[in-house]
């Protein structure tokens, strides 16, 4: 999960973890519903509005059910759909990734190695640098990366320097087909 950039005011600290609980405030049929967060250093909660003023009839039901059970599967999905909160709030994925690969043994960096296709999913859409997901799943480092992608041996879909979060294809090409 990523962490929630928001000042806190008891102690100044600016990194706070969602504590996968829910708000709901109705005063007639309007409600008010935040998303609870804690800080990191001090455990202090904060409220991060998610709707305000709302009709009743106006939120899904399915939703209200799940802010009102205080489903953890919720706190993630609105962590993924956008910055919690909207302005002023910003979503940190530092760490929050790690890559699992199936790739046999391949060695990369051989001149007359065979072409590969290969497919990255993402389970979570945690927005991660192309550059950073090379270098872990091919084990190169990054001059070594930055090098194959400028003689055409990795063709990529974005920069390698992009952040991507949704599933994408890539090419490792031997020298004699690199410029091709």
């Amino acid at each position: 999960m990523p962490t929630i950039v928001k000042t806190c005011m008891t102690c100044r600290c600016t990194r706070h973890h969602p504590t996968d609980k829910f708000r709901v405030n109705a005063s007639g049929k309007l409600l008010d519903v935040w998303m609870l967060v804690g800080c990191e250093k001090c455990d202090r909660t904060t409220k991060i509005p998610l709707h305000e003023r709302i009709h009743v009839q106006a939120l899904a039901h399915d939703r209200l059910v799940a802010y009102e059970n205080n489903d953890p599967a919720m706190v993630r999905r609105l962590l993924h759909e956008a910055p919690a909160g909207g302005p002023g709030y910003r979503l940190d994925w530092t760490g929050t990734w790690e890559l699992d690969t199936d790739m046999p043994f391949y060695e990369v960096e051989r001149k007359d190695a065979p072409p590969l296709e290969v497919l990255v999913r993402f389970e979570v859409p945690a927005p991660v640098r192309v550059e950073n997901l090379l270098t872990a799943g091919l084990k190169l480092s990054r001059s070594a990366v930055r090098g194959m992608v400028r003689a055409g041996r990795i063709r990529l879909p974005s920069a390698v320097d992009a952040k991507v979060r949704a599933d994408f294809s890539f090419f490792v090409l031997p020298d004699s087909l690199a410029r091709h």
